[in-house]
């Protein structure tokens, strides 16, 4: 059984690992941050590890679309509800690669439970920020992220500014 200790929207600490996504679900689809990389595990693949230093830009963060406008679709909004929509649809991570360059979707399954917004834009700016001053590497520390998702998990900043100055509190952390 394992045991989850701390959470920033689809992002989780599982038994001392970093996860985006529901690593329960039968033939589901999750993410790993790992200090080798982003690890990306399918049910019917073997893992795929993309190197950090391969990461170029973090862009964006989807939920319940790949292209929605805006950065939640339908599913994302519904996904959160009880009823059948609960818990249905995938995230993704969208980022370029280079060496080959190229863009790549990160893909993951939505947990069953709700996601607030406040802890996606908090996990969105996390990432993107990360990304954006070439630290992306960072992620794969799991000490430091789990100090910065500990800062941010309790923080409830309502606007965009309030939003920018936690995560810039927690990079700094």
């Amino acid at each position: 059984m394992s045991t989850t200790h701390t959470s920033l929207g689809p992002l989780v600490q599982v038994d001392g690992r970093w996860l985006v996504g529901d690593h329960q679900r039968p033939g589901g689809v999750w993410l790993e941050f790992r200090t080798d990389g982003l690890c990306l595990h399918t049910a019917d693949a073997e893992e795929q590890v993309t190197p950090w230093a391969r990461i170029m830009d973090l862009n964006r963060f989807t939920l319940g679309g790949r292209y929605p406008r805006g950065s939640y679709g339908m599913l994302a909004l519904l996904g959160g509800w009880r009823g059948p929509w609960q818990g249905r649809g995938r995230g993704y991570l969208h980022m370029t690669l280079r060496h080959p360059y190229e863009d790549w979707l990160a893909p993951f399954d939505r947990h069953p439970r709700p996601y607030g917004f406040t802890e996606l834009a908090l996990f969105e700016a996390l990432l993107l920020r990360t990304g954006s001053s070439g630290e992306v590497h960072r992620l794969g520390d799991g000490e430091w992220l789990g100090r910065a998702v500990r800062l941010l998990a309790g923080q409830r900043p309502r606007t965009a500014r309030g939003i920018r100055d936690a995560v810039t509190a927690a990079l700094q952390a």
